[in-house]
């Protein structure tokens, strides 16, 4: 799957040791009612998803720069999950300074200790604004020549491929554990940046047979009112209990609609998209905890309520949703629904009942620019 997109960059051996050492937790796949399957992401350390992407793009760099004394800054914007996959994969990596930037007040409080109690190459950022404000400082680093002067920068958002091709490894485990011969397969993505999903759509365009699609979205919808008029056209981001698909202008959506050569009728042949408002999503965590006993934390929810709305019209699919992160990281919000306290996953332990981190807190671009012209590694 991904040594197509490596060739002779990496040698073959050690490309199987980097995948082996980033896919060394479970990938479990649940039924939750008739055709529909939870599929978790967030066995990882940092119980999120985006934990099989940073922890391959931190070992390939730390292959590139192995024999070498130059250093690197690791920028990220994250609206939650990024943010702490991103921290843990690089932490310690030699030669790798990384900083995160996330919207002050709008990720949960796991989600900023994980980013904030660390220390070492990582430093917090917190930014006076949405995710697409840290988004955008973070594309005009690289265009800005007085800091590329200083620093040697590169991204570990998704709008860095390396961190969101081996995503594609997560289409194919579906496809090995669901290959009901007699039934096709849709996989509903919780979407905010649109990577993991660009990542499912690339998985098919190399042979992967599966072919449709659900994007998944909270009030912040711009993809699911593009498909249904033609119009590309972000609002202001809006705030959800869903944080980390709190994206208004999704950076990898371009990526999705060059795959499909701009063309807007083929790229709706494979991809649906629904939003869903926090009601909504409240209480579908609600009933399928009192149906099936089954914990999902609100980005799973949505991924759910997409396969829902879904069957409506296509009931002869077998379906499965992707729960992106470990409930207990929205414990505030999902404890309430479910009257129930759940349970600390190790990877937790050290830090749940911890304070807040120290972090910079910026602006504008103003800032972290004379911030990073002013730091020297």
């Amino acid at each position: 799957v991904i040594y197509q997109f490596i060739g002779n960059c990496i040698p073959k051996k050690d490309l199987m040791g980097i995948i082996e050492d980033t896919l060394n937790f479970d990938f479990p796949i649940n039924k939750i009612e008739k055709n529909i399957f939870s599929f978790e992401l967030f066995h990882g350390p940092s119980l999120a998803f985006k934990d099989v992407g940073a922890r391959f793009m931190a070992r390939c760099l730390a292959y590139f720069n192995r024999n070498s004394k130059e250093k690197f800054t690791v920028l990220v914007a994250t609206s939650g999950d990024t943010g702490g996959a991103v921290a843990n994969g690089f932490y310690k990596i030699k030669n790798v300074n990384v900083i995160i930037l996330y919207p002050k007040g709008k990720i949960s409080s796991i989600q900023e200790k994980q980013i904030t109690n660390l220390g070492e190459n990582i430093t917090p950022i917190e930014v006076n604004g949405v995710f697409d404000d840290c988004q955008r400082m973070v594309k005009n680093v690289f265009i800005d020549d007085e800091i590329n002067k200083i620093h040697k920068v590169t991204s570990a958002n998704s709008i860095n491929i390396a961190r969101w091709l081996p995503q594609m490894f997560y289409y194919f485990f579906i496809y090995k554990k669901l290959n009901y011969k007699n039934s096709p397969i849709v996989v509903s993505v919780p979407s905010g940046n649109f990577g993991n999903i660009c990542a499912g759509l690339l998985a098919n365009k190399i042979g992967l047979p599966i072919d449709t699609y659900i994007a998944s979205t909270n009030l912040n919808d711009s993809v699911p009112r593009f498909l249904n008029s033609g119009i590309y056209k972000p609002i202001s981001t809006i705030k959800t209990i869903s944080n980390a698909m709190d994206v208004a202008d999704p950076s990898n959506f371009v990526r999705i609609q060059k795959l499909y050569n701009n063309d807007l009728n083929k790229l709706k042949m494979n991809l649906f998209s629904y939003s869903f408002n926090d009601y909504e999503t409240k209480e579908s965590i609600k009933s399928v905890y009192i149906k099936s006993k089954y914990i999902l934390d609100p980005h799973g929810a949505i991924g759910y309520l997409g396969l829902k709305e879904f069957f409506k019209r296509n009931n002869n699919f077998i379906g499965a949703f992707m729960e992106t992160a470990h409930p207990i990281k929205f414990h505030e919000t999902v404890e309430k629904l479910i009257h129930k306290k759940i349970p600390v996953p190790s990877q937790l332990s050290d830090i749940i009942n911890t304070k807040k981190g120290d972090t910079i807190n910026i602006s504008n671009y103003d800032e972290l620019k004379n911030y990073l012209l002013g730091t020297n590694y």
